[in-house]
């Protein structure tokens, strides 16, 4: 089963309905398998005096509240209807994440079978329940989460009327961008330990080096933020890949996956031919006569290994030689 690609378009669309498909053909180009958005309504999100974190004051203007920033994200259900329709066009999947009970139920009516949760909801017992209880697949992201609380929304989706087999667990750091030494790769393999559940990585890294190595560790599913361009004003662009990159990481993931084997070893259809050139096989070290007892100063080992194999040379050592032997020729 090929890894799922996710190309987080999130609110880098910047509210812009052209532009969110703009995102959409970028990530059908890339040859990713769905392209996720972020669905929500300010005044269910966050309050009006709520600050933004240090990393969107870097990237917005800092003068503005949260509130008013993501006020201007917004995407209303007729903007979601035509992103849908145009995913269908364009033969992708269409994903995207709720931060509210008007939005879940908003997704849900637009027929969604996915539902991702974002990391800030890990802990909002409220909010999980109510996935929980539509019964459909989720992708459950653990930014800023302890394995404790990862288990406990786990309880509370199954306990709604999630099955287990349904939910995917993605590792994730939610400091954009996630400095390298904070990643901590090997917790998406203590989830999948933990609690036997499908496991995958949402990454805020800069660069695909992270995200490649999720792929060669277990990662059934890959999210990655992406941009048009990553000067664009807006919180996430920075730490986004721009559309080389996502085309750059997909490529790379599907290379890993076609090295990643089945893990039985034998040699490849590739290297069969090689087999004769690189072995070797016993041969004449000097003229042999018929009858001479081949001994270590008669014989040796040399290419190519389309003779008797040096694995028998006990075998062959004390029998005596059944013609003449020119050197080098094979015994």
């Amino acid at each position: 089963m090929s890894v799922f690609i996710i190309a987080e378009a999130g609110v880098n669309h910047n509210g812009s309905l052209e532009l969110a498909k703009k995102l959409i053909d970028v990530a059908v180009e890339a040859g990713a398998d769905a392209v996720k958005f972020q669905t929500f309504k300010a005044v269910n999100l966050v309050s009006q005096t709520a600050e933004k974190a240090d990393y969107q004051k870097q990237t917005t203007d800092e003068s503005e509240s949260q509130f008013d920033m993501i006020k201007q994200l917004e995407l209303d259900f007729d903007a979601h209807k035509n992103l849908i329709e145009y995913c269908k066009e364009r033969k992708i999947m269409f994903l995207s994440a709720p931060f509210d009970h008007d939005s879940i139920n908003l997704l849900n009516e637009l027929g969604l079978k996915i539902f991702k949760i974002p990391s800030g909801e890990i802990s909002n017992l409220p909010y999980l329940r109510l996935i929980g209880s539509l019964a459909k697949q989720v992708i459950l992201s653990t930014g800023m989460s302890t394995l404790k609380e990862v288990g406990d929304a786990l309880t509370i989706l199954v306990d709604s009327g999630t099955k287990k087999e349904d939910i995917t667990v993605l590792h994730a750091n939610t400091m954009y961008p996630t400095p390298m030494e904070d990643v901590n790769l090997n917790a998406m393999q203590t989830i999948q330990k933990e609690f036997d559940v499908a496991v995958g990585y949402s990454d805020h890294t800069l660069g695909i080096e992270v995200d490649i190595s999720a792929v060669t560790m277990g990662a059934s599913i890959v999210e990655k933020h992406f941009t048009l361009d990553k000067t664009m004003k807006g919180p996430d662009h920075k730490a986004s890949l721009d559309p080389k990159e996502l085309r750059a990481m997909v490529s790379a993931i599907r290379n890993i996956e076609k090295a990643l084997g089945n893990g039985v070893k034998v040699p490849s259809r590739s290297e069969q031919p090689n087999i004769t050139v690189a072995r070797k096989s016993i041969v004449a070290k000097k003229m042999i006569k018929q009858g001479d007892v081949l001994t270590e100063e008669n014989i040796t080992v040399k290419r190519p290994g389309n003779g008797i194999s040096p694995m028998k040379w006990n075998e062959v050592l004390g029998t005596l030689a059944t013609r003449d032997y020119q050197m080098d020729e094979l015994i």
